[in-house]
């Protein structure tokens, strides 16, 4: 479970930093009367929630196997994920709600040069965030974590989006403020569309691995005449799979046994984080395709 351990420590460094540029954000938006200022700080908070329910996410994942749930609990971590999705949907409504409120609003949005430098420190924070989420996600085989940094880098997107809206209020366009606030939603949303479609893929047992690739793995295993009937399953750093591998009739248990083993080893030899085979011995049939 040090991998699980490593994730933990990761997420509660991001939740630090993401409380800090949340608050950063939404004080300097309310003081500064930028709606898209305190959108995209309610956007950096949702990235601390994200955090906070990705804790728990891990906790529950680092269960061991028991009788009740044989395969273990890590996808917890995968149900977290979908958790952050629906949080930034429900961002993305109350920041469309604000902005269209703030259509008719006449107190404009006054842009100074603290409120400009307050967004630049934020998006330096944020792209570190978002690099160090990804790259640890990608090496412990994080879903959570390279969720959660595509959740981030959405906020340094929506930053950007605030800086244009600030530099078009400060030319003379007042609306600018809600429409980059509209802007920011969209973001949101597509981040979240993302983050949902690659957690349910897990959830719902979606392939892992192309069975052509596995296919032509298993055949260069002497003995295997044929194999089908690929399936592979699971999280990106557990991988699970069976296939049937067809031998020559009247082959002896104990030698169409060793073949299995050997289709096992060299599937996990070959794939990253295969940690399951189920090997089907079948006889080859006359006339079989």
């Amino acid at each position: 479970m040090e991998r699980l351990g490593q994730v933990r420590r990761v997420l509660i460094l991001t939740l630090l930093l993401n409380l800090l540029v949340s608050a950063a954000k939404i004080a300097a938006g309310y003081w500064f009367r930028s709606l898209g200022m305190v959108a995209d700080g309610f956007h950096s908070l949702f990235d601390a929630s994200s955090n906070v329910m990705g804790l728990a996410g891990v906790k529950m994942a680092s269960k061991p196997p028991d009788e009740a749930h044989p395969y273990g609990h890590k996808k917890y971590e995968s149900f977290a994920a979908m958790g952050v999705g629906g949080f930034l949907f429900l961002t993305c409504f109350e920041i469309l709600s604000g902005a269209y409120k703030r259509l008719g609003d006449k107190n404009h949005t006054e842009v100074t040069a603290v409120a400009v430098l307050v967004i630049v420190l934020t998006i330096c924070v944020n792209i570190f965030v978002s690099w160090y989420e990804a790259r640890k996600g990608r090496e412990l085989g994080s879903d959570f974590l390279i969720a959660d940094s595509g959740h981030t880098k959405s906020d340094i997107f929506a930053s950007f989006a605030v800086l244009a809206g600030l530099a078009a209020v400060k030319a003379g366009y007042p609306a600018a403020d809600p429409v980059a606030a509209v802007v920011i939603a969209a973001l949101i949303g597509r981040v979240g569309f993302k983050i949902v479609k690659s957690a349910s893929g897990i959830l719902v047992d979606a392939a892992r691995i192309r069975a052509e690739d596995i296919v032509r793995i298993c055949m260069g295993v002497p003995g295997v005449l044929r194999c089908h009937h690929v399936r592979s399953r699971g999280r990106e750093d557990e991988i699970f799979m069976d296939l049937r591998v067809h031998v020559a009739p009247g082959l002896p248990i104990e030698e169409a046994h060793k073949i299995a083993h050997r289709v096992e080893e060299v599937i996990k030899k070959n794939i990253k984080n295969v940690t399951d085979v189920v090997v089907h011995i079948e006889p080859e049939s006359k006339g079989e395709n």
